[in-house]
């Protein structure tokens, strides 16, 4: 994950970086934007709201798409016409804070504020992400059952 100079981000660091931030602790996130917010100056907020999507899956089975149900979002969106980016931000949850907190962090990278702050976050959130995924595959493993067949 690397912050780049406006306009030189690549949209895969930027959906990777989102999907960190989204699957972190909220409280975690909070406290980060809270910290940089200042070096964003005026922000203007865009879309601050909470709604239901419809989550998509896939059958694998049959390879077909269909609607598993609906699911909670927090919606965030800001302009930050200092820096001449915006940020955005959903989140699962009802949590506004959180989905703006992210939305805030976006704008962040997408402007190249604070590059290195902002770097060691995304790299303490991957590696943190990453060993909670293996303590995951380690548990899972633990249940799986051995059978014959005859």
């Amino acid at each position: 994950m690397i912050a780049h100079a406006p306009g030189q981000e690549t949209s895969r660091d930027r959906a990777a970086a989102l999907s960190l931030m989204t699957a972190a602790p909220a409280e975690r996130i909070k406290a980060a934007a809270e910290h940089l917010l200042p070096l964003l100056g005026a922000v203007e907020v865009l879309v601050n709201r909470t709604g239901l999507v419809m989550l998509p899956y896939r059958d694998t089975a049959r390879g077909t798409s269909f609607f598993l149900g609906e699911v909670l979002m927090a919606e965030a969106h800001i302009r930050c016409p200092d820096h001449d980016v915006e940020g955005y931000a959903m989140v699962v949850g009802r949590d506004l804070e959180q989905a703006m907190a992210v939305a805030v962090l976006d704008a962040i990278g997408a402007a190249g504020l604070a590059a290195a702050q902002f770097n060691v976050l995304l790299r303490a959130l991957e590696a943190e992400q990453a060993a909670a995924d293996e303590a995951l595959r380690r548990d899972i493993e633990a249940t799986r059952v051995q059978m014959e067949t005859f």
